[in-house]
């Protein structure tokens, strides 16, 4: 499977956004996940190992296809 490399910035807008990786293959799990606080960023990459980034709070991303943020 090919991997795409595409970055996502992510930029807490409150204390405590969640960041979690979850894996490719037959069976998607959590494999990484850190905590930002308020004002925190993080630049995230999917590769072969990840295949989706779940975000769980207030925050701005930014990627290649634009930029969007949770709801307030």
């Amino acid at each position: 499977m090919a991997e795409s490399n595409d970055y996502i910035v992510i930029k807490a807008k409150e204390d405590g956004v969640s960041v979690i990786g979850l894996t490719r293959g037959t069976d998607t799990r959590f494999h990484h996940s850190e905590k930002l606080d308020k004002g925190e960023m993080m630049i995230a990459q999917f590769t072969e190992h990840t295949s989706a980034i779940k975000i769980r709070g207030k925050a701005l991303l930014q990627t290649a296809h634009g930029e969007m943020s949770s709801d307030e």
